[in-house]
């Protein structure tokens, strides 16, 4: 046996050993997921899948181990990967500092930083949210006007951002603040703070769905020191080279995003076969229905395998720098298509809204949730138009 082999051999009868039976069962919303933070909610199995796998280093299994990871090699973390899913285990924690700052903080974050914030994030000990968007700046996100006046041994930000996700019940805050106002890429830093800082204040936002996990996020008079208590910078980079780390952190978040096209462990077809009656073969009685969710499921294993490809080139750092505008294009896309496939399914019985039946409405507020995967982490009007320039090169885009 390779190295390989025996490495998945081990993790195989680790995870089989050591992932409580609560956790093999498919999340069923955002909500239904392990987020960690200060004061977490766990529900069964959560909190002794979180302390395992983040003792072993799995929450973040590519990461180094002085930071809180496994230190496994790509090749090691895929195989991981690949038996988690196999076995059915959820993933211990999901959280924007392991897709998001947790990166950025690698490539830009000074040793200081790495040590302080990391281990805590691969733990699930600090939730983070995300300062990017505010109402007068969304697409056009180096606009921003949320201000950081330097004030001596700290900064006072003052200002307004929006479809801060999951602000109000975060702990600490990556944001993006103006602190030069002669230029407009040069003046941004990229900070980091506290969300119990006297002036932070949060109010949720709700959409269509009924629910949301957005909020408007206020800064009045934040002081943020410029150094915390043990001499780590809040400042990730340099003051007014933010949108440095801004655009790569954004190249994480939107292959997170992108992840959508890829859910779904079971086939549209055999999950609706269970549903609405087989045919003499097994299969789902409704040919037409049954071709539409065979195509849908083709066009999601070939999204999986080009996600595949494209996570291998974007850890070894050779992918294309617009790759993933791409990714999160096709995927958000994906999902909102499977999304609809599956409520043009449900017929009139899923657009009930509240009874025990449907699950207070999951698959209609499902439905209407993806609608925002093609607003939130950049327009795919935005996205096709990068992909067009940077890309295609198309004259003229």
């Amino acid at each position: 046996m390779s190295d390989l082999d025996i490495f998945r051999a081990e993790t195989a009868a680790w995870l089989e050993a050591n992932c409580p039976p609560e956790m093999r069962a498919p999340v069923v919303d955002e909500s239904d997921a392990c987020w960690g933070g200060r004061n977490p909610t766990f529900k069964p199995g959560q909190k002794e899948w979180l302390d395992i796998m983040a003792q072993k280093g799995w929450t973040v299994p590519d990461w180094p181990k002085e930071y809180g990871g496994g230190g496994l090699s790509r090749a090691e973390a895929k195989i991981l990967g690949q038996e988690m899913a196999r076995l059915k285990c959820r993933s211990p924690l999901s959280s924007f500092g392991i897709w998001m700052l947790g990166p950025a903080l690698l490539h830009f974050g000074t040793e200081e930083q790495k040590k302080h914030f990391l281990p805590p994030i691969a733990r699930g000990e600090i939730r983070w949210c995300q300062g990017y968007s505010e109402p007068g700046s969304g697409s056009d996100l180096a606009s921003l006007q949320t201000s950081a006046v330097d004030a001596g041994d700290h900064f006072v930000i003052n200002g307004q951002k929006i479809w801060t996700s999951y602000a109000d019940k975060a702990d600490w805050i990556f944001c993006l603040t103006r602190t030069d106002k002669s230029e407009k890429h040069k003046g941004i830093s990229f900070m980091l703070f506290d969300m119990a800082s006297d002036g932070v204040t949060t109010k949720p936002i709700v959409l269509i769905s009924g629910q949301s996990a957005f909020c408007e996020t206020f800064f009045d008079d934040v002081k943020v020191p410029k150094t915390y208590g043990d001499g780590v910078s809040s400042v990730v980079f340099e003051v007014n080279r933010g949108w440095d780390v801004a655009k790569y952190l954004l190249g994480h978040e939107r292959s997170m995003i992108s992840g959508g096209g890829a859910e779904g462990a079971t086939s549209l077809g055999a999950k609706f076969a269970d549903q609405y009656g087989r045919d003499e073969m097994g299969r789902l009685d409704d040919p037409m229905l049954r071709a539409q969710m065979a195509e849908m499921d083709i066009e999601v294993l070939a999204f999986r395998a080009m996600a595949e490809r494209f996570g291998d080139t974007f850890k070894a750092g050779l992918c294309h720098p617009a790759q993933p505008n791409m990714m999160k294009y096709a995927g958000t896309e994906i999902n909102k298509r499977r999304h609809e496939l599956i409520m043009s399914a449900g017929g009139s019985e899923v657009l009930e809204w509240e009874s025990e039946a449907t699950n207070g409405g999951l698959t209609a507020r499902s439905w209407l949730r993806t609608k925002a995967n093609s607003i939130e982490g950049g327009t795919s009007e935005v996205m096709l138009n990068v992909v067009s320039k940077q890309i295609l090169q198309l004259p003229g885009a």
